[in-house]
């Protein structure tokens, strides 16, 4: 039997999910609201429960990495700013977390996609298989044969995998290319625009043909030798076509593409690998009630002695 893989959960993305599907109305014994708390802690028995793991990471980690911002100041400019009643259950996230067991990993000035990223590339190094529980897909990056993504399920359907072969399928490319194709290609919800004019299928035509973000520049004539001057014409040095639209967009915005490839790459962080540690129904339970959440309490508690 293979060995339980290790749960990393993107916490900010649960609790925003949590915040905006679950009722403001859900309150605990207090008055005070619970509603994001409520789901992320939901979200992640129901991931314990169809996968079973041998420890879980729950990830903090700065809205926007200051450096990502400096590189390109609209980078989540779009986003609102978090409302107070999420902001007052993201202070109180990480005790009733920890009092799981659950390892609490903060990214600090960086983002929870790269701790979660570098607890995967250290879980994998060490031959254990990762989870991933987010629904980034900048977290695709981090994919291989032992790192997946963890999706949730919608209706009472089960969570699913994203592996290797998802992501090709999804996208068209090997999950190393995710940060040269989301350059290409953009990503609205982190506010980059990519290439005017290129879309996800010729940005996965472009890699696929060229192999990186800095071939597909060299095919369209940014900067010099061989390849630059066939692709100043319109042809690529391997002799392909790229039409002169697209070759220019690519020229006009090179150094903008390449600044937004850094920005969609994960940051590797220095992190231990955690032990072996099951979840303490009973310790969350006692988190739980301190919170006024009395019927997840009660529920809890049902799972420690079961």
């Amino acid at each position: 039997m293979a060995a339980a893989p290790l749960l990393i959960a993107d916490v900010p993305w649960l609790l925003y999910r949590a915040f905006f599907s679950l009722p403001k109305s859900i309150k605990g014994a207090d008055g005070r609201p619970v509603n994001a708390l409520l789901g992320t802690v939901n979200a992640l028995l129901s991931a314990i429960e169809a996968r079973p793991a041998r420890a879980v990471v729950a990830c903090f980690g700065a809205e926007e990495a200051v450096y990502r911002v400096n590189l390109y100041p609209p980078y989540h400019a779009q986003r609102d700013p978090m409302p107070p009643a999420l902001a007052e259950q993201w202070t109180r996230a990480p005790r009733l977390l920890e009092s799981f067991g659950w390892t609490i990993a903060d990214a600090e000035d960086l983002e929870a996609d790269d701790a979660m990223g570098s607890f995967a590339r250290a879980e994998a190094q060490a031959g254990g298989r990762a989870l991933l529980l987010t629904g980034d897909r900048d977290l695709y990056q981090a994919v291989n044969e032992r790192v997946a993504v963890l999706t949730l399920g919608k209706g009472g359907e089960e969570p699913s995998e994203i592996g290797p072969t998802q992501v090709r399928e999804r996208y068209g490319i090997e999950p190393a290319l995710v940060p040269d194709f989301i350059a290409l290609r953009g990503d609205p919800s982190d506010g980059l625009p990519g290439a005017p004019g290129i879309g996800a299928k010729t940005a996965a035509e472009l890699l696929h043909a060229h192999g990186s973000l800095e071939g597909v520049l060299a095919a369209a004539g940014v900067g010099g030798g061989a390849a630059g001057s066939a692709a100043g014409t319109g042809r690529s040095a391997a002799g392909g076509e790229m039409r002169p639209r697209v070759a220019g967009a690519l020229r006009e915005n090179a150094e903008l593409l390449r600044t937004f490839k850094e920005i969609a790459t994960l940051v590797e962080i220095d992190v231990e690998r955690p032990a072996d540690r099951a979840s303490d129904f009973a310790g969350g339970a006692r988190g739980a009630r301190e919170l006024g959440m009395e019927r997840l309490a009660k529920r809890l508690e049902g799972l420690a002695t079961a």
